[in-house]
């Protein structure tokens, strides 16, 4: 987790009481110097996972991390605001808030884990924005061939598809949904590879350890020539892949989280988005 810290460096350290050879005076004399000592110390000491009052946490879909991090660096230049990221499986980052876990900003790559963050009350509806849409694409490592098609994918020489989880993973709920739709996913259930996040999937193509794939147009494009995109889903295979943000309701960086989201939201925001492969909401 980002800025998580071990606990045992926020517990004070015991305050030595001095020698019993020592004369009362003596002892009452060190202890209060050590009460001295140690107090500013146990007082300055950060609380574990927190931000400082110049710095946010935005837990975030692991397919925005080139996007969010060029953004990130516009809004620190603007505002002098730090921003550290938590990226990850947009249902993973869902159950880590609802268990405590510090954090200012949510942005997910499905609208469902936010649906469930706002129904037990743990983000501020009025701040909740559809700020990108992306696509579903196959791709095969640089020097793959023989797909064409995602239905290529039931060819018995292909024994291995990488997808994303679906039970965590919103591409990988976009992928069981258009394998359904196209009537493919019994033939090929054995073949598929489960990742716990987007990028996963795209390692396992980089690295040539599986024939194919399914992850964002956004991040076929991040791999550069290192995966050869061969087909995108149809729109009308899967839900639409919205991208929506808000704030945590918990989150004492509220401004500087607001800050953020409306450079996310605005022209300068979304170009960096669609230069990185993602679709415009509007």
């Amino acid at each position: 987790m980002v800025g998580a810290m071990n606990r045992k460096q926020n517990q004070c350290p015991a305050v030595p009481t001095g020698r019993r050879s020592f004369s009362t005076a003596t002892g009452v004399l060190l202890l209060l110097v050590s009460v001295a000592l140690f107090l500013p110390a146990c007082r300055q000491a950060p609380s574990p996972g927190s931000a400082g009052a110049n710095e946010l946490i935005v837990s975030a879909a692991v397919s925005l991390k080139e996007a969010f991090n060029e953004i990130a660096a516009l809004n620190e230049k603007r505002t002098g605001t730090k921003i550290h990221f938590n990226y990850g499986a947009s249902g993973s980052l869902q159950k880590q808030i609802e268990s405590g876990a510090p954090a200012d900003v949510f942005a997910s790559a499905g609208a469902k884990q936010m649906d469930d963050l706002a129904a037990k009350g743990f983000v501020v509806l009025a701040t909740r924005s559809d700020f990108a849409r992306n696509a579903l694409v196959l791709i095969v490592p640089a020097k793959g061939a023989g797909i064409s098609a995602f239905s290529d994918l039931t060819n018995p020489a292909v024994k291995k598809i990488a997808v994303g989880n679906p039970k965590t993973v919103p591409a990988g709920q976009y992928t069981d949904q258009t394998l359904n739709g196209l009537k493919l996913l019994p033939q090929i259930q054995a073949k598929l590879i489960f990742a716990e996040d987007v990028r996963q999937v795209l390692d396992y193509v980089v690295r040539d350890e599986v024939e194919a794939g399914v992850v964002y147009s956004s991040d076929a494009l991040s791999a550069g020539d290192k995966v050869k995109v061969v087909a995108r889903a149809p729109d009308d295979s899967h839900d639409p892949i919205l991208y929506p943000i808000a704030i945590v309701k918990e989150s004492k960086q509220q401004e500087a989280a607001r800050k953020f989201i409306e450079l996310v939201l605005s022209p300068e925001g979304q170009a960096i988005l669609t230069k990185h492969g993602f679709i415009a909401i509007k």
